[in-house]
């Protein structure tokens, strides 16, 4: 009779243990839950009239238990001027910028509202990596941006590389970047005039205002590089000349941001003074090549390697002569263009399903 009664109290026990675990459980997950529906983000995509959205794909594939969100798809000509745009049409609270073929990974969204849960972040970014699938060329330019002799300060953005820390401008890459809505709002968003380098423009004054940003190495997203040689030496021209428009604006010269432009004008004198102690700096520098060269082919492989000895010169060269027509030559001369049409597109939202028959949308992944 004593053990039926002792074995009958244990159950009881066992029963309020299990049902207190059981209801404990269920009020952390309802509170995650409404925390999840308190943060919604706008996910902001620029793509040029009828462009594909790569980026469209991976957001339909988000953990599901991701903060509330939509998508806004900003069609036009003039990047700067599509991201604003759509942030001022955008319902969130957190601002989320994507390029057209920047893939997110399925805890994108999770990643972004953790960051934003202390008060005084005003941006969050992440890094930009380049896929396995590229080929041995796009992995030599994945390798020079990111390594210390090819991309020098700003080689995190194109590298996974350790914890969430406080960051600047050298860090964060647009393709992959956060803001408070009321934050970017307040400070006029992009200067329209601005592309590339608009982010860093407006960077530069969120922490000359004493904004707190963030650098998420986890909270990356993977990206093809340029195909071809002709379309990296644009990419890396326009980057310069970016970089150069924006010191011009800000009446604000970096020296990191000069040296390549300085490193062009004295390749262009060596013909002209014979001295050997002229000559150091090169040979310096194809020290310094031979040795990064080296390091890559014991670390992304002989193909890759094999690339490097044009892929650095080509690297620093055509961002140095894209500064120096940028700082001579700006093409925001004339002002804002306030008549470039944008079309915005609201292609989802948390609840309401992907809309049938977008364009932009691949068949096979709605």
């Amino acid at each position: 009779m004593f053990s039926n009664c002792l074995l009958q109290s244990s159950y009881i026990d066992l029963l309020e243990t299990a049902n207190c675990h059981f209801a404990a459980e269920n009020l952390s997950r309802h509170a995650h839950y409404a925390t999840v529906q308190r943060v919604k983000i706008s996910i902001i995509i620029p793509v040029k009239p009828g462009g594909y959205v790569a980026a469209l794909e991976p957001l339909q594939r988000l953990a599901g238990d991701s903060p509330a969100y939509e998508v806004l798809i900003a069609e036009g000509n003039r990047p700067s001027r599509q991201r604003n745009r759509a942030a001022a049409a955008a319902r969130g609270n957190i601002l989320y910028f994507l390029d057209d073929d920047a893939l997110v990974q399925a805890d994108a969204l999770k990643r972004v509202s953790a960051a934003f849960a202390d008060p005084a972040v005003a941006v969050v970014g992440g890094p930009s990596l380049t896929p396995a699938t590229d080929t041995p060329f796009q992995k030599a330019i994945a390798w020079a941006l990111s390594s210390a002799f090819g991309g020098g300060a700003i080689r995190n953005r194109y590298r996974r590389y350790g914890q969430r820390r406080d960051t600047d401008d050298s860090e964060l890459i647009l393709c992959n970047l956060a803001f408070r809505r009321d934050v970017y709002l307040a400070n006029g968003g992009l200067d329209e005039r601005l592309y590339p380098n608009e982010e860093n423009e407006l960077i530069d004054r969120l922490l000359a205002s004493g904004a707190r940003l963030l650098h998420d190495p986890d909270m990356y997203v993977t990206r093809s590089q340029r195909p071809t040689y002709k379309a990296f030496i644009r990419q890396m021209l326009t980057y310069g000349r970016g970089r150069a428009e924006q010191s011009l604006l800000a009446r604000s010269l970096s020296f990191k941001a000069v040296i390549p432009a300085l490193f062009v004008v004295y390749l262009l004198s060596i013909p002209f003074y014979t001295a050997f102690w002229y000559t150091l700096p090169a040979c310096i520098y194809l020290l310094a090549l031979l040795a990064s060269v080296l390091t890559a082919a014991g670390g992304a492989g002989v193909p890759v390697a094999l690339r490097l000895p044009l892929m650095y010169p080509l690297l620093h060269c055509c961002y140095g002569c894209g500064f120096i027509v940028g700082l001579f030559l700006p093409r925001y001369r004339g002002g804002k263009d306030d008549t470039a049409p944008v079309a915005l597109r609201r292609v989802t939202e948390t609840g309401s399903g992907w809309q049938d028959g977008n364009r932009v949308v691949p068949a096979a992944a709605r």
